[in-house]
């Protein structure tokens, strides 16, 4: 099981610098992955400062050689889908091969959906990330892609140059296993990103027998032949690290492939402390 960073995309005492040198420590620490959240307006506090989560990336991408990076989770519905296919292949080309993208219907507490005119009715964004989702993975492939649906249009267009990744850069899905429509997105992805509870203001661990059972609901491998990816986690560390660590080696035994541990939004020394201290293995 691979051991990731999620970091905040903003925040009252977060500075775009700051973010960048944690998802370069995170290299150096020995974590596999850096993940950033994506929103337009952060939730924490009034008018936060927020930064966009691919060019963060992107500034890490060029200055380090080996981590994962990616967004857990990006909005799919609040995107175009090839405006955002444009992004990741070519933050793929940047790192050489390292990019994941995560994609949901977004958090429903959102500042940046109803503020900037966008779709809020969940049925609306649940139907526009269906069919944004087989156009993304389309696209992330390289190869030509044509679609016509009620949202979006493509009309045998390929992104080029196709990317580093094959055959397609990684498509994971985000949302609460208490919904079933997310683990048949999921399906047609390549790795799962669940929360537990649909209540986003609640957080409740997945049992290692949850995860079990959720891992036999899913495709056993993804379009590249690997693993399929079950990314679980999303809280910050407790404060008793032997129970802790003896608790993610129950889930890798039950199948998950990944553990995202969240660095909340705090003074840059305290978060330095948080990456640096390393993953528990």
């Amino acid at each position: 099981m691979r051991h990731g960073l999620e970091l905040p995309c903003g925040g009252a005492s977060v500075t775009v610098s700051t973010l960048v040198e944690l998802g370069e420590l995170a290299e150096s620490a020995g974590w596999d992955g850096v993940f950033l959240e994506d929103y337009l307006v952060h939730y924490s506090g009034d008018d936060p400062p927020t930064y966009d989560p691919w060019l963060v990336l992107t500034a890490i991408a060029v200055s380090t050689g080996r981590v994962r990076l990616g967004t857990t989770v990006t909005a799919l519905p609040r995107r175009r889908p090839a405006k955002l296919a444009r992004e990741v292949l070519t933050l793929d080309h940047l790192s050489a091969g390292r990019a994941t993208v995560a994609v949901g219907v977004g958090d429903p507490g959102d500042r940046g959906l109803a503020a900037f005119g966008e779709p809020t009715e969940v049925a609306v964004r649940a139907a526009m990330l269906d069919e944004g989702l087989d156009l993304l993975t389309g696209l992330l492939s390289g190869a030509p892609v044509s679609h016509q649906g009620t949202h979006y249009r493509a009309d045998a267009v390929a992104l080029r140059p196709p990317p580093v990744q094959s055959p397609r850069v990684p498509v994971w899905v985000g949302g609460s296993t208490q919904a079933g429509s997310v683990r048949r997105r999921a399906a047609r992805a390549d790795g799962i990103v669940p929360y537990k509870l649909t209540d986003t203001d609640g957080w409740s661990d997945f049992t290692p027998d949850e995860v079990r059972e959720l891992v036999g609901t899913l495709p056993p491998t993804r379009a590249d032949g690997q693993p399929f990816d079950v990314a679980i986690g999303g809280r910050r560390r407790r404060p008793d690290e032997c129970a802790e660590r003896a608790y993610l080696g129950e889930l890798a035994e039950a199948g998950a492939t990944w553990w995202l541990e969240y660095v909340p939004v705090g003074d840059a020394a305290t978060m330095r402390a948080a990456v640096a201290r390393g993953p528990l293995r």
